[in-house]
């Protein structure tokens, strides 16, 4: 009982302890701060005192075996032949003379087999001491001529490069015979041109795909022309120094080929002294002239690389005594159908000519040395046409293009600094339209023949005559190889519409705008060759040139040599 008493008062002590007090009122002053309320955001949780272990984590195991390899080896194959590499011999020889003693001699030099470097050499005298005759039979002056050329090369052929380069040297004597006087002392007509130079180029083959090529060609070339006969002259003869140099970049990728070409051309022509007067009608010339050309492009193949679409332009800058820039559209779009048996083409182009003394003289030798010169500017040249096979043994080629062309060179017979025997140039604007057309034929290497066919119209500005300018040109090439023993070759080169300017009334002279002309006649030049190799090594050659015997007009008052006959023999060594 007592123990019971002694809870019940113990709980009731708790309770009064614990419980809410009765009000209290208290007066009096009294400064009290009551903090500022805050609310709890985190969200209830059980606290644990037994915080659990993190559990490691380990990687799979990967067992690798020792890998052994065995290499079977193989045997080289053999093959069984009789036969021998065919041997090369370096020397080639060739001596003819001609009915018109024309004297013939040539040697060729050339590296044997090598993997890397090919090299060699190439000498070639030819000269003529006959006289030359017009359809009338009239002698001219002396006709004399000699020619020299030599000419030395090389290659090397790397993975990853291949250089290229030669030096030659020309020596070329003739006379200026278009007069038909033959009593005319030759040393007073004659002239001679020397040129010598060399080209050098080198391709950086880096790669197919994903990789910048590029390839850089560089050459120099000086002409020059005979001295005067008095020594004080020396300076009188013209020099004429050409030097050009082009890099290539392109880089393929995927089906598109990206290229950029850069170069300069160079040249520089001197006629005696500059600002100096040799007569009243002949002044020293000097022109001085570069050319900087940007070809950018893009070369897009599609469709299994039947369709070709090339896309670029090509600015051009004329650095005269002011610069002048030329830009040229340059486009091409082919397609080949059925395995390029037939392929459409259509196209544009353009560009800047350069005109050189030496690229007058290689067409017109019997130019005078004392010339002006002027760029030819070609704005545009558009042509289109299509090409393909008509068989595994023919192909054919079909084109037509029409181009404007300002500053064309046409040649004219000159009376003021001769007796119209030397020739001058003259520049006119013209619109030319080409028909081309050409067929191929080769039965393996027995039999090839191959012929060309063009047709030019010509619409020219201040000219009556795009002068000297074919308007039918055709020319076939043929060679037959019996049992390689008997060589069979032909060649033959038919012109016609060709007129020449005159100056004033004669036989045959007509009269078209003011200006009188005259036509030059058709060209008919058929050469054929006959080989006869008595082994290997050794052979004989019967050539007749200009079988029709015309004695055309190459240029007015310039006829050809009638039918020649030229025979000697050829050997390796």
């Amino acid at each position: 009982m007592k123990k019971f008493v002694a809870v019940f008062t113990f709980i009731l002590v708790a309770l009064q302890v614990f419980a809410q007090p009765a009000d209290i009122i208290v007066d009096g002053n009294v400064n009290r701060q009551i903090e500022p309320a805050f609310r709890i955001t985190e969200t209830p949780k059980i606290i644990d005192t037994v915080k659990a272990a993190p559990v490691a984590s380990y990687p799979m195991l990967i067992y690798q075996g020792t890998t052994k390899i065995t290499l079977d080896t193989i045997e080289a194959a053999t093959v069984e032949t009789t036969e021998k590499l065919k041997q090369f011999y370096p020397f080639y020889a060739k001596i003819g003379i001609g009915s018109v003693i024309m004297p013939l001699g040539e040697l060729y030099f050339n590296s044997t087999r090598s993997r890397s470097t090919t090299y060699g050499a190439h000498i070639k005298h030819l000269s003529s001491f006959g006289n030359v005759k017009d359809r009338d039979k009239v002698t001219y002056a002396p006709a004399n001529f000699d020619r020299t050329d030599v000419k030395l090369f090389g290659k090397i052929n790397e993975d990853t490069y291949n250089l290229l380069g030669s030096l030659h040297y020309k020596n070329d004597g003739f006379n200026y015979y278009g007069i038909p006087i033959d009593s005319i002392a030759k040393d007073s007509i004659s002239q001679r041109f020397q040129k010598v130079g060399g080209d050098f180029e080198f391709i950086g083959n880096r790669g197919d795909t994903s990789i910048l090529n590029y390839k850089i060609s560089t050459g120099y070339s000086y002409m020059t022309t005979k001295k005067p006969f008095i020594d004080s002259l020396s300076d009188w003869k013209t020099k004429d120094h050409d030097f050009y140099i082009k890099t290539k970049l392109w880089y393929n990728y995927k089906s598109e080929k990206f290229y950029g070409n850069l170069g300069v051309r160079y040249n520089g022509y001197r006629y005696g002294i500059h600002d100096s007067v040799l007569s009243p009608i002949d002044s020293g010339l000097v022109r001085n002239n570069a050319i900087i050309d940007f070809h950018p492009g893009v070369l897009t193949m599609k469709a299994g690389n039947r369709l070709k679409v090339n896309l670029g332009v090509l600015l051009s800058i004329d650095i005269q005594q002011k610069a002048k820039a030329y830009i040229y559209p340059m486009a091409e779009v082919k397609f080949s159908f059925v395995n390029d048996m037939f392929i459409p083409f259509i196209g544009v182009r353009g560009g800047l000519k350069q005109t050189s003394f030496r690229s007058l003289a290689a067409e017109n030798q019997f130019i005078l040395t004392n010339v002006q010169l002027q760029n030819e500017h070609n704005p545009f040249d558009i042509y289109a046409g299509f090409k393909g096979n008509l068989s595994k043994k023919m192909t054919f080629n079909v084109n037509l293009s029409y181009a404007k062309i300002l500053n064309k060179a046409l040649f004219v017979n000159d009376t003021l600094y001769s007796l119209g025997n030397k020739f001058n140039v003259i520049y006119d604007t013209l619109n030319q339209m080409k028909v081309e057309a050409s067929l191929t034929y080769q039965l393996n290497e027995k039999l090839k023949i191959d012929g060309i066919g063009r047709f030019y119209s010509y619409e020219t500005k201040n000219q009556a005559f795009a002068w000297n300018l074919p308007q039918l040109q055709f020319m076939v090439r043929g060679a037959y190889n019996l049992f390689d023993k008997f060589l069979v070759n032909l060649e033959g080169n038919i012109e016609t519409g060709r007129q020449a300017l005159v100056y004033g009334p004669g036989q045959d002279v007509k009269q078209e705008n003011g200006q009188y002309y005259k036509a030059l006649g058709t060209i008919v030049d058929l050469n054929l060759g006959f080989e006869y190799r008595y082994n290997t090594r050794v052979s004989a050659f019967l050539q007749f040139n200009n079988l029709a015997a015309q004695r055309y007009n190459r240029w007015l008052s310039y006829p050809v040599q009638g039918f020649q006959v030229m025979g000697g023999v050829t050997a390796r060594f």
